[in-house]
């Protein structure tokens, strides 16, 4: 083993600071006062962070401001607290830790990484005193030699089994590993008597294999993956004959119910069912678990006590939003120990009130703060400083009544991502089409919510003006017919307007503005004759309503049975909106990126981006007719200009709104 990169500690904190003054008020874990008094018992809490994003700080830098839903110094301020509660206890980490936001460009693209250097996000965790961490799949988007260097600085030991430096080799245990595929952590614990005993915790990690797809520029002749579940079986049995009491698997994988297949993705629950091994964290999915929604039905999955195959499992969220626990009742059987009841819980660093507003539920950890308190400053810097050019300005005042340059850049961005994704794929050969919607669009926002860049310089924090969600991109494959019901779905965005009827309330107000998805590569018209051919819930209550017409590809109309790839969001692509025969089984492409991460990757790539609107939509003429909507008074300034609509001032509306005539 003496070829594999070895992250072992340097030094480790027992305990942090603020502990001595918060033991008064913390209730112990039923655990270790079960296990009160007890020589042969003791309570072992193993504690999660997972997908951090280079979330450091509580502060989103792409709205440039506080954001009391994310960054381990908030996580890390109840990390006293949690130890405190428990008799013993671990940390861990599950990875995805070097990617995500403006910091780790800021490190990746400015700053770079030297050996011996200090990553902000390391340095935080060496504060915290980790046991252990495993990488996930966007520690590789930076290229190998940036990831070692960060790495390299960790006082806790990273491990991958199922990561390999060249071919696989004809066992897993033959594997040449650029990580350590497992360690065990020899740990004394004292019991419920108060006497220590010598444990051994082995944790073993994995990676999505799939890494070597979306990283290939990266990793391509440098490395190749294995399957986890294939990985695991071989080395889980290598830990057992070297001591371990425990097994922990740190899965950067998710939870997937559909059944076990070669190089799963999101395999953590199969996993689950390799004999000796006794937990799972899990990640990868930015989902929480155990909870009340997010793997509920499936089978094998107890989602309310959290287990995987009846084993003990936590996802943490993401970007320290929560801290995951597995808690455990251990017991001495002979010279080892052996789990006899366990907890699982994902605790969050907030909650949303009556009124749905976001309350913290923790304050920054100043040990935190102060570590990477230069990073931050840089990073504010850097999301400040412009990174290309716009060469037209971008919003989106018009934006639900006619093609908009808010979401025209979007969509350019999402093709170029998409058309580079597939190119080598089966699905290279079919034509890339584009779904995006307004996001920022006025309605219960007020008058000023709305897009608003000028032409010239934009910078990075000008990207959440143009996409709002941490959306990530994916791709879905659906027939022309499937694209017009698309179409229709979000044409439920207006009323059916009376021919020949002046000022007419365009706009319905139950229908949601990010419903209203435009799609790019091919060009229609809306006719607003006709009726909604699906209410808000997919139905379709008007079957034989064709609100589009002129649907055309390629100068052509469009074939109903022509297959296409349509670039979208996670959201979307799963079911969100309930548009009809959209739907999670249509995906055929899952990014590891963000929607926002690779607008910014196209706006560097591009240097000056034309987000003109390319009037690829409008609504179909209706002789005598207008309508009435209601947008931003800044928006006047842009209403000559809109093109395929001729819009005129109609005067004020309540509560700070202009109200507009559209002339059809």
């Amino acid at each position: 083993m003496s070829s594999l990169i070895d992250l072992h500690p340097m030094s480790r904190r027992a305990f942090l600071g603020g502990f001595a003054a918060t033991t008064a008020l913390i209730t112990l874990h039923p655990f270790a006062v079960r296990a009160n008094g007890n020589a042969t018992q003791a309570h072992l809490r193993l504690m999660e962070t997972t997908d951090i994003h280079v979330n450091v700080m509580p502060y989103d830098y792409y709205a440039d401001k506080p954001n009391d839903t994310m960054g381990i110094a908030r996580t890390a301020s109840i990390i006293d607290s949690i130890r405190a509660e428990a008799g013993n206890s671990m940390l861990v980490d599950n990875g995805d830790l070097l990617q995500g936001n403006p910091m780790g460009d800021y490190m990746a693209y400015k700053k770079g990484m030297k050996a011996g250097d200090l990553h902000p996000v390391i340095k935080a965790m060496n504060v915290l005193g980790y046991d252990c961490g495993t990488v996930g799949n966007h520690e590789f988007n930076y290229g190998l030699d940036f990831m070692f260097n960060t790495l390299g600085g960790a006082n806790f030991p990273i491990v991958c089994a199922n990561l390999t430096k060249g071919q696989l080799a004809s066992d897993p245990r033959k594997d040449e590993l650029h990580f350590k595929p497992y360690v065990i952590v020899e740990k004394m614990i004292k019991d419920g008597a108060g006497g220590e005993s010598p444990i051994k915790v082995g944790f073993i990690g994995f990676v999505p294999p799939q890494i070597m797809l979306w990283d290939a520029k990266n990793l391509e002749g440098k490395g190749q993956t294995r399957d986890i579940v294939e990985a695991a079986r071989a080395w889980v049995p290598a830990m057992k004959e070297e001591g371990a009491d425990l097994v922990i698997a740190l899965s950067h994988s998710g939870i997937d119910g559909k059944g076990l297949s070669e190089r799963m993705e999101n395999a953590s629950l199969y996993l689950a069912g390799v004999e000796g091994i006794d937990a799972i964290f899990t990640g990868h999915q930015h989902l929480v678990f155990p909870g009340p929604k997010d793997f509920a039905d499936i089978q094998g999955v107890d989602a309310a006590r959290g287990t995987l195959l009846g084993k003990p499992a936590v996802m943490a969220g993401f970007w320290g939003s929560h801290m995951g626990l597995i808690d455990l009742l251990i017991e001495k059987d002979g010279n080892g120990w052996k789990i006899v009841d366990f907890t699982c819980e994902a605790r969050p660093i907030y909650h949303r009130d009556d009124n749905r507003k976001i309350v913290a539920d923790v304050t920054d950890k100043t040990e935190i703060v102060a570590s990477v308190a230069d990073e931050h400053a840089a990073t504010l810097d850097y999301v400040r400083t412009p990174v290309g050019k716009t060469s037209a300005p971008l919003y989106s005042y018009f934006a639900l009544v006619a093609d908009d340059p808010s979401v025209q850049i979007v969509s350019n961005a999402q093709t170029w991502y998409i058309k580079d994704m597939l190119k080598d794929g089966p699905h290279k050969d079919l034509p890339v089409l584009s779904a995006a919607a307004p996001f920022k669009a006025g309605g219960r926002g007020g008058a000023d919510y709305f897009t608003d860049v000028a032409a010239g310089d934009i910078a990075i924090k000008n990207v959440a003006d143009l996409y709002l969600y941490p959306n990530t991109v994916q791709a879905v494959v659906i027939t022309g017919e499937q694209v017009k019901n698309w179409l229709e779905m979000s044409a439920g965005m207006f009323n059916q307007l009376t021919p020949g009827n002046k000022d007419q309330p365009l706009l319905n107000p139950d229908f949601p503005s990010y419903n209203f998805d435009v799609i790019d590569g091919v060009t229609y018209q809306i006719d607003l004759s006709q009726p909604a051919k699906f209410d808000k819930e997919g139905k379709a209550v008007n079957p034989d309503a064709n609100r589009i017409v002129n649907l055309m590809f390629d100068g052509k109309p469009i074939d109903p049975a022509q297959k296409f790839v349509v670039a979208t969001n996670n959201y979307r692509a799963g079911g969100g909106g309930k548009f009809p025969e959209i739907a999670a089984d249509k995906v055929v492409f899952v990014a590891p990126d963000t929607n926002r991460d690779v607008i910014v990757r196209y706006i560097i790539a591009q240097g000056e981006i034309n987000p003109s609107a390319d009037g690829n939509w409008s609504f179909a003429p209706m002789a005598g007719t207008t309508a009435i909507f209601e947008s931003g008074p800044k928006g006047r300034q842009y209403a000559s200009a809109i093109k395929g609509a001729k819009i005129e001032d109609a005067g004020d509306a309540a509560e700070g709104f202009a109200k507009f005539r559209l002339v059809l």
